[in-house]
Order: structure tokens, then sequence, then C-alpha cells
């Protein structure tokens, strides 16, 4: 009796502590893309964004390469579907470029929350892009996280730096590039996709680096440029570990606590710290994009209704 039950015992507690690891990973990718962009807004100081978009790409293409390259894994670089991964590569790069930028200006917390908006935009493309359906609620949810938005941002009242609309910009090409993503799924390989990311990036921004290159004014500069790539590069690792682990409904509403990380670093390195309005625009921005991700998990349990 004892050998029978014995074995089933050790499933639900591995399951919780994979579950428990894959939750830690994802903290951990969090906090690198947080320190990413806390990195770009401190070089930002001193050279133009540009070069730190270009840098970010470099560092990170040298360290992807050293795992995915056409000799580790022949035949990376096929693709059934060129002109899409062009365009993902272009769509990444733009949200990329309009994030450094508006980082110039706007507090780390500020972007974050913007960028927050990006599920809501997925959710609402997913339709017509898709061909998923939208249902009234999911609809709903949607308008209120852009109220959301517009609380953060307050057009017309002159609280908030016209950068915004960069890092709204910003959301738009990412919900986008997160659509393409999931169109190249089916037909190409991860290892990929990702190359043609880092190659496409660097080929798009070397050519106008002598009309803005700025030098590096001192080795911390330089070795922080170098570190952005890092950032990037483990935290997709991280975050291919945490999936790996568990579940995507389990990690997805911990992308949220990333507010937490802007807040702690905003304010340590640069002295931020967001008005009221902004904590309420990200509350119901963060609340409308939680209540997505619940619906998402309850949809595969309902039952189906007779035609």
């Amino acid at each position: 009796m004892a050998d029978t039950v014995s074995p089933s015992l050790p499933k639900p507690l591995s399951q919780r502590r994979n579950r428990l690891i894959g939750i830690a990973l994802m903290c951990g990718a969090l906090l690198c893309f947080s320190c990413l962009d806390a990195t770009a807004k401190w070089v930002n100081r001193s050279v133009d964004p540009m070069v730190t978009v270009w840098a970010r790409y470099m560092s990170a293409a040298l360290l992807t390469f050293l795992v995915i390259n056409p000799r580790t894994q022949p035949g990376a670089l096929r693709t059934r579907r060129l002109p899409l991964q062009l365009i993902r590569s272009s769509l990444l790069l733009a949200s990329t470029l309009c994030n450094f930028f508006a980082l110039k200006y706007l507090q780390l917390v500020e972007t974050q929350s913007i960028i927050f908006a990006t599920p809501l935009l997925v959710a609402l493309l997913a339709s017509p892009l898709l061909g998923e359906r939208v249902g009234w609620q999911r609809l709903t949810a949607i308008a209120v996280g852009f109220v959301g938005i517009l609380v953060i941002t307050r057009p017309g009242l002159g609280t908030m730096h016209p950068a915004a609309l960069l890092s709204l910009a910003g959301s738009v090409a990412y919900a986008f590039y997160n659509i393409v993503t999931r169109m190249l799924a089916s037909s190409d390989p991860t290892a990929t996709t990702t190359l043609y990311s880092s190659v496409a990036g660097i080929l798009f921004v070397t050519p106008v680096l002598p009309w803005i290159w700025t030098t590096p004014s001192s080795p911390l500069v330089w070795f922080l440029l170098a570190t952005t790539g890092f950032y990037g590069a483990f935290g997709h690792w991280l975050l291919v570990l945490a999936h790996a682990r568990a579940p995507a409904a389990i990690l997805a509403p911990f992308i949220y606590s990333q507010i937490f990380w802007m807040l702690a670093l905003g304010y340590i390195l640069f002295g931020d710290w967001p008005d009221s309005w902004t904590f309420v625009g990200a509350g119901i921005v963060i609340a409308s994009g939680l209540y997505l991700l619940s619906r998402e998990r309850v949809k595969p349990r309902q039952p189906e209704t007779p035609s």
C-alpha cells in the first residue's frame, strides 16, 4: 500500500517547487529589464539615445551568437517568412527607439506605466489580425485600461512631457511586435526569430552612427553601454527558463511587479518620485490588465454553448 502511494506524493510538491522557481526566475527577468531601462536613462545623459540603442543591440547580439549561430545550429538563419521576420524586427527596433528616447525625459515609473498598456493593445488587435474573439467584458477592460493611460499622461493639461507620446508609440509598436511573433511561432523556430531580431537591429542602426555618434565621456559610460545588451539577453534567458518551470497563466500577473523595481531604481538613481495621479493611472492599467489575464485563465474552463 505504501509503495503505491509514495511515488505520487512528491509530484504536487515538485510542481509547487517548480512554480516557485519559475516565479523567482520571472522576477529576476523583470529586474534585468528594469536595470536595462535604468541604465539607458543614465547613459542617455552622456550620449545620443540612438547610440544607446546600437550598443544594446550590438552587445546582445554578441552574447546571442555565442549560443545561437549557423555553426551551433545549422540553418538558424533560414526562414519561411522573411518579410514577416523583417517586419517583426523593425517593430522591435521602433519600440526600443521610442522607449529609450522617452526615458531621456520621463521617469522610469512613467514609461513603465504606459508600457503596461501593451497587453491591452494586444487583446484589442488580436481580433482583427488573429481572428480571436473579443467579448464585451474584455472590451470594457481594455477601455478602462486606456482611461488609466489618460490619467497618467493627462493630455492637454501640460503636466506630462510630450515624450509620453513616444512611450505610447513604443507600446503600440511592441503590441504589433507581439502579434507578429505569434504569427511566426507556427512557421519559424525561436532560434531563427531571435537571430533575426539581433541582426536586423544592428543593420538598421549602424548606417546612421556617423551622424549621431557621441563618444562616451568616461570608462564607466562605456561599461554601462556594454551592460545594456547583457541585461536584455540575460533577462530574456531567465524568461525562457521561467516559462519552462511554470505555466504562463501563473507567471503573467507577476509582469506588473516590475513597477516596484522601476520605482526603487528611479528613486535611488535619479531621485524621482511620481505624483499621485501617476500611481492612480498605473493602478487602473494594472487592474484592467489583471482582469484580462483572469478572463484568459477561466475561458478554457467555460463549457461550450450549443449552437
